[in-house]
């Protein structure tokens, strides 16, 4: 039993000392590929899978209209130039939106919701650099926001169609806020800040307190032999070291 604890602590030891892969280059950036995404409205459609069409659609009928405005009343060319593309590609993005809200039945508004179209009025209302600043401002903000909900329906939808359609808004949204922060009017340190991650465990490896009394004082759980316990805690010790070379690797 001890020639075992020895040969695993080894091969934990051999791991460290092994050498990490090299990095990607600074401007090697995986680009998702498109392959593999079907869309033939298989699998089912929950209630967030309906909100998140729904959403995306919204998106279109108050940004078009927002990067129009900011064609015909900012005196910035590259403004002007950010909102003609975030209106044209938001047009393309309705498109696939709306093919795939035929496909799946689902009704979608022709109206801008009451905040949205209340940030349009503050456009309209607004001049020159003001009216700027607004527009980066909300567009922005909106796609912030519309992100964590890409990821969920990206990960969790069980309907094919969807998936694609959060693929391809997620490549939409990215682009705007570029974009958008390209205005160089982003003001970074009004930025709401984001929520404290949870607290919870803070070991890559849970371990019983038990395991380990029972180890230390030979004494013994009731249903588990002392072999089982220093098997328990071997196994543990290893993924614990793999785990956390991982974490050093990627940084």
């Amino acid at each position: 039993m001890k020639s075992w604890l020895v040969g695993a602590a080894a091969v934990s030891l051999a791991f460290l000392l092994t050498p990490a892969a090299p990095a990607l280059a600074d401007d090697a950036v995986p680009v998702p590929p498109n392959t593999g995404l079907t869309d033939t409205a298989k699998g089912s459609v929950s209630a967030a899978d309906v909100d998140f069409v729904i959403k995306v659609r919204l998106a279109g009928l108050w940004e078009v209209p927002a990067g129009n405005m900011a064609q015909e009343k900012s005196d910035d060319p590259n403004v002007v130039k950010i909102g003609k593309s975030i209106a044209q590609q938001h047009v393309a993005l309705d498109n696939l939106d709306r093919a795939a809200a035929k496909k799946l039945g689902i009704d979608l508004p022709n109206q801008p919701n009451d905040d949205q179209q209340g940030w349009l009025n503050e456009m309209k209302n607004a001049e020159g650099a003001q009216f700027d600043q607004i527009f980066v401002d909300r567009l922005r903000a909106a796609h912030g926001k519309i992100f964590p909900a890409i990821g969920t329906i990206r990960a969790s939808t069980r309907n094919d169609t969807v998936r694609k359609l959060a693929q391809q808004a997620n490549q939409f949204v990215m682009t705007h806020m570029t974009l958008l922060e390209s205005s160089g009017i982003v003001d970074y340190g009004a930025l709401p800040t984001a929520p404290a991650p949870a607290t919870g465990q803070k070991g890559p490896v849970p371990i019983d307190n038990q395991m380990i009394a029972a180890a230390s004082n030979g004494g013994g759980v009731p249903g588990l032999s002392n072999t089982v316990v220093l098997l328990v805690l071997a196994a543990a010790l290893v993924i614990g070291v793999i785990t956390t070379m991982r974490i050093f690797r990627s940084r």
